[in-house]
C-alpha cells in the first residue's frame, strides 16, 4: 500500500450544493447557540438523543446546550459511565468519531430480538473484508487504486459494501473521468466496534503480501463473493 499515490489533496468539492450533488447528502444545518448554557445539560442531552435515535454531532448537541464541544464531550462521557455502571438501565452512548448515538446496551440482545426482528447477519468473504481494509486505511480512494494494490477487479465486492452500508461515496477525484472516492461510514465502526479510524490496528508489511498473493490467485479462478 506504500507505493499507492495519496490522492487526498486532489479532492475537489467547492460548495456544498456541489457536495449534495456529487454524494447525494445534504450538508447539515447549523444550529444557533444558544444564549446562555441550560440549566440541565443532562437532561437535554438525554432528551434529544433518545428522540433522534441516529447519532448526532457534539457540535449540534455543544451548541443546544450552550456549551464548549470539550465540555460537552465531559457531560456525555459522564453520562455514559453512569449508564454502563447502573446494572438496571438498559441504554448507553457510544463515540462515533464526532457524534454520538443512544443504543441499547449488547447485553440485552437476547432480550430485545423477543420482540423485535433480530437484524440479518451477513458474513463478509476474504475477498470483500480485504477491499474494505483497504478503503479503511487508504481512504478516500478510487475503485483504480483498490484494483492496483489487490490486482483484479473490486467492483463486486464494493458493490457488496456499499449494499451494507459499510462504505460510502465521499465525492469525486480531480481527475480524468472524476472517479468516486470512497471512504467508511459509522456503520462500520459500530460493526467492528471502534470509535474512530484512529483505533483502527496497524496493517505489517507480512499482511499486505498476503493481499497481493491471494489477489494473485483469484485472478486465476472464479471467486464467490
Amino acid at each position: 500500500m506504500d507505493n499507492v499515490v495519496n490522492i487526498t489533496d486532489k479532492i475537489e468539492i467547492n460548495t456544498e450544493e456541489e457536495l449534495q450533488e456529487e454524494t447525494g447528502k445534504k450538508p447539515e444545518e447549523e444550529i444557533e447557540p444558544a444564549k446562555e448554557p441550560v440549566e440541565h445539560p443532562e437532561g437535554v442531552l438525554e432528551s434529544i438523543l433518545f428522540s433522534m435515535g441516529d447519532s448526532v454531532t457534539i457540535a449540534k448537541l455543544a451548541a443546544v446546550i450552550g456549551r464548549s464541544e470539550e465540555e460537552t464531550t465531559e457531560i456525555l462521557k459522564a453520562m455514559q459511565g453512569k449508564y454502563d455502571r447502573n446494572k438496571d438501565r438498559g441504554i448507553t452512548l457510544t463515540f462515533l468519531e464526532d457524534h454520538v448515538q443512544m443504543c441499547s446496551k449488547s447485553e440485552m440482545f437476547e432480550y430485545i430480538v423477543k420482540i423485535a426482528k433480530a437484524p440479518k447477519n451477513y458474513a463478509l468473504t476474504d475477498v470483500t473484508l480485504e477491499t474494505l481494509s483497504i478503503i479503511a486505511y487508504k481512504q478516500p480512494v478510487t475503485r483504480l487504486e483498490i484494483e492496483k494494490i489487490r490486482g483484479v477487479s473490486c467492483d463486486h465486492a464494493v458493490n457488496k459494501l456499499l449494499e451494507l452500508d459499510l462504505i460510502q461515496e465521499l465525492g469525486r477525484l480531480d481527475a480524468p473521468g472524476k472517479p468516486i472516492l470512497f471512504g467508511t461510514t459509522e456503520q462500520f465502526l459500530r460493526s467492528f466496534g471502534v470509535k474512530s479510524l484512529d483505533e483502527l490496528p496497524d496493517v505489517s508489511p507480512e499482511r499486505l503480501e498476503e493481499f497481493k498473493e491471494e489477489a494473485a490467485r483469484e485472478a486465476k479462478v472464479d471467486v464467490d463473493i
